[in-house]
């Protein structure tokens, strides 16, 4: 059998790709994570991650191995739930960014509810840079939200590189500016974007604004230009395209932002929810989702 307490550090492992960042985020020593990776290693009898002195990445044991400790752990984590539901109760004011709602969230969402019929659960979606204000301001008990790498104080839930999204026929005309698809300021993306561009000296055109990333899909599925996005969280029938007209984006940070009455049940018992199941709400895409 496989220790509840292995899986875990592996799992923050491979959310985070880093040791050290493990740790950190399990209240843990490097070293303590560095054995549990070790012994489940031992116990599956495969390797798990291909490390070096600059980089952490996992095999295709390790990969399938995600899935079962995600599975392993959601269900003690449920059972663990179910059987102290009946103690929580109260509200919770919760703030979402929209391109984690249209991913796997609403499942995790309905299952808290579904376990914890008490507590009234508030959902707020917009954008981030939006709802990191509401929070400021005491609107909000807690925000999952993605910001730009090294951004302040929240709990990680887990890193993306922003890439370029396009429809699976696009193709660039190099002859014209980059046409853009862009969420209005001041989201993380845009402001990637359009850094990233004008760092290359790339010449680019704006094709469309829309306040929703529903209206960005829209827009990017019908072929009219490109947008930045979440790699984890590409819609199904969008990919990544690659172009040297097309700079590196950002990476960045999908986090959670905890007030200080949210420290405690039912708010805490979410969190905690949402950072064991945080590879759920990402999409583990083909290699050949990208071009």
């Amino acid at each position: 059998m496989f220790d509840p307490g292995w899986l875990r550090s592996f799992a923050m492992v491979a959310r985070t790709l880093s040791f050290t960042q493990a740790a950190m985020l399990l209240g843990t020593r490097q070293s303590t994570v560095s054995e549990h990776v070790r012994k489940l290693e031992a116990a599956s009898g495969v390797r798990l991650f291909i490390r070096d002195t600059h980089s952490v990445s996992l095999t295709s044991d390790g990969e399938a191995m995600v899935g079962f400790a995600d599975s392993i752990l959601e269900t003690q984590d449920r059972a663990l739930r179910h059987f102290a539901r009946g103690d929580l109760e109260g509200r919770i004011r919760l703030g979402v960014s929209e391109d984690i709602v249209l991913a796997g969230l609403p499942h995790l969402l309905r299952q808290f509810t579904a376990e914890h019929p008490k507590v009234v659960l508030e959902l707020t979606v917009g954008l981030s840079e939006v709802l990191r204000d509401r929070f400021a301001l005491g609107e909000l008990d807690l925000t999952f939200i993605k910001r730009r790498r090294g951004g302040g104080s929240g709990e990680m839930v887990w890193q993306d590189p922003l890439v370029w999204m396009a429809a699976a026929d696009f193709r660039l005309d190099h002859d014209l500016p980059v046409p853009l698809i862009l969420l209005s300021s001041p989201a993380v993306t845009r402001m990637s974007a359009l850094e990233a561009l004008g760092q290359a000296g790339n010449p680019w055109r704006l094709i469309c604004t829309s306040e929703s990333q529903s209206g960005i899909y829209a827009a990017v599925a019908a072929g009219l230009g490109v947008a930045p996005h979440a790699r984890s969280l590409l819609p199904e029938g969008l990919v990544e395209l690659h172009d040297d007209r097309l700079p590196p984006l950002d990476t960045v940070e999908f986090v959670i932002l905890i007030g200080q009455g949210a420290r405690r049940d039912p708010a805490r018992t979410l969190v905690e929810m949402i950072k064991t199941n945080g590879s759920l709400l990402r999409h583990r895409r083909n290699p050949a989702a990208s071009r």
